[in-house]
């Protein structure tokens, strides 16, 4: 049976969307584990190239990882870090063909991924690894909490610390809890449809 698509209402809208902030200061309420393993079951589901699924996630929560990322972080990132519940490394795992058996096996798409040069199949993984990681926040989102997405991090010394023997390299960070509204600065101006689209 196939679903018909349907618009979201306008409160779904501004939840995923319009209303959502990115968030520098966090209310002292905790994330649960069955939390975060929703939110990679809804990201699991972003496309990707072949079904590569490249994304590969640490969920940084204790006081002891927090600690170990802490001096990695930008002056400006640690205060805010430091409060949320969790931090997320948004990563990629560079060997993500070894999966493509089960992943795609209608082909042999290892062999294909194995014999590309390693350049151009670490830009397959880090352009789908963005993706997936802009689902992660989506379905962050979607599940009622907030996040702080966010880069300012030494990426070498965060794969060393916490990715080290995985073939796995960060992108990005995710600061996700419940947000402080009172900590939110004014929104930005956005780019209007004219100043960033084109109908060719």
């Amino acid at each position: 049976m196939t679903a018909t698509n349907t618009a979201l209402d306008a409160g779904a809208l501004a939840q995923l969307f319009t209303e959502a902030r990115t968030h520098n200061g966090w209310l002292d309420r905790p994330v649960t584990d069955d939390t975060l393993r929703r939110i990679y079951e809804l990201a699991k589901m972003a496309p990707t190239a072949a079904n590569t699924q490249p994304v590969r996630l640490v969920f940084v929560r204790s006081r002891e990882a927090k600690e170990r990322l802490k001096p990695l972080l930008s002056a400006g990132n640690v205060d805010k870090t430091m409060q949320a519940p969790v931090t997320v490394i948004v990563a990629h795992d560079t060997a993500f063909h070894e999966q493509m058996p089960k992943l795609f096996p209608a082909r042999d798409m290892k062999g294909y991924f194995a014999g590309l040069p390693p350049e151009v199949r670490e830009q397959a993984a880090f352009q789908s690894g963005t993706l997936q990681g802009a689902y992660v926040i989506l379905a962050a989102r979607a599940l009622g909490l907030d996040c702080g997405p966010m880069g300012g991090f030494d990426k070498a010394k965060t794969d060393e610390a916490f990715l080290q023997g995985t073939g796995w390299k960060s992108n990005f960070l995710i600061n996700l809890g419940y947000g402080d509204p009172t900590k939110l600065y004014p929104r930005n101006p956005r780019l209007a449809f004219e100043d960033a689209c084109r109908l060719d």
